[in-house]
């Protein structure tokens, strides 16, 4: 059994008229969304003419300043000399001048120095041997060689080798009585040389010989013995 719709039922034959109703509505919303205005508060603000506050403004004009008056120019003065002034005096000139060349100066006059003086050579002191007084130690040989026998000392290198002899030195007594210019004239070896120059260069000075009343240097031999005990 097939069930039909009534005509009047049927909505689907008004939806053109639906659809255009619609589509004014809209087209109404949208002219009233765009035309509709709004309006903020306002508050009415009053002006009132303050005297005070406000300066009036004057319009200076400008002025034009004349131009500056031309220079005078002041024409100088014409003083007419008179010609009955007469000139009295009268300048002699003399031309007939003669004129005197002047004497060349003088050669300089060389002075002449005097030589120098010869160099100042100092005479070497002569050393005597043979002298009117010889060279003597204070308090006699006989304290000199009690001096030497308690400063001397035998190397340890002769007493091993068992050497003994005499040593022979030469020196100068000074001016001022000391021992000087040391030289062996005969040695032993095994150190006891040195050792008599060592001793003799720490003696005392001595009394300095003397020739013709003066001290002079004296050259003199010192023996000095070395001995096993």
């Amino acid at each position: 059994m097939e069930l039909k719709k009534n005509p009047k039922a049927d909505i689907g034959r008004r939806r053109w008229f639906f659809f255009s109703i619609g589509l004014a509505v809209t087209m109404l919303f949208v002219v009233v969304s765009f035309e509709w205005k709004i309006y903020d508060s306002i508050t009415k603000v009053e002006f009132k003419d303050n005297e005070e506050d406000f300066e009036e403004q004057i319009e200076i004009p400008i002025t034009e300043m004349p131009p500056p008056p031309p220079p005078v120019l002041q024409q100088p003065e014409v003083v007419e000399v008179p010609d009955e002034e007469k000139i009295d005096e009268e300048i002699e000139v003399n031309l007939d001048v003669e004129f005197k060349e002047e004497a060349p100066p003088p050669p300089p006059v060389k002075v002449e120095l005097p030589p120098p003086p010869p160099p100042v050579v100092e005479k070497e002191e002569k050393i005597f041997m043979i002298v009117e007084e010889r060279a003597t130690p204070k308090g006699g040989m006989k304290a000199f060689y009690k001096y030497v026998g308690s400063k001397l000392k035998y190397p340890s290198k002769a007493r091993k080798m068992g050497i003994e002899g005499r040593v022979v030195i030469e020196c100068v007594v000074d001016k001022d009585g000391s021992l000087s210019d040391f030289q062996i004239k005969k040695g032993i070896g095994g150190g006891c040389d040195e050792e008599a120059i060592r001793v003799l260069k720490g003696a005392p000075k001595w009394n300095p010989a003397k020739q013709r009343g003066q001290a002079v240097k004296y050259r003199m031999y010192v023996p000095i013995a070395f001995k096993l005990g």
